[in-house]
């Protein structure tokens, strides 16, 4: 299997995707702060996911990039509460992005939590 086919992959890209439209509208003063951040977090996400299954012939390397993974979800995720309170982004939109990087949460830490379900040998 290509870590392109992981459920965890397919909806963090699709959220760092999201993410990526919705920050085209936020005010160009935000360019090198908050849109450059979120956009490079969101982003992260996937990347880890990546890394970490290219890394699965090892457990501990495996943890270790999903680990990062987790904590660029909640990057994200922090981001995306200072784009409600600058209201760059609507309570409605806010809440199906964090929902959705809830879920992701949970993908990654189900594959933290079992490893051997990925290809990893304990």
């Amino acid at each position: 299997m290509d870590f392109k086919e992981l459920l965890a992959y397919k909806k963090s890209f699709e959220l760092a995707m999201e993410i990526f439209q919705i920050s085209k509208a936020f005010p160009k003063e935000e360019k090198f702060s908050l849109t450059d951040q979120i956009r490079r977090s969101s982003r992260s996400v996937c990347a880890n996911i990546a890394e970490s299954y290219r890394k699965r012939r090892y457990v501990n390397h495996f943890i270790s990039k999903l680990t990062d993974s987790d904590a660029e979800n909640s990057e994200t995720n922090v981001w995306l509460e200072f784009s409600l309170k600058c209201e760059y982004i609507n309570q409605e939109k806010f809440d199906l992005l964090n929902r959705k990087s809830a879920e992701i949460g949970k993908l990654i830490n189900y594959m933290i939590n079992n490893p051997n379900k990925f290809g990893c040998s304990i």
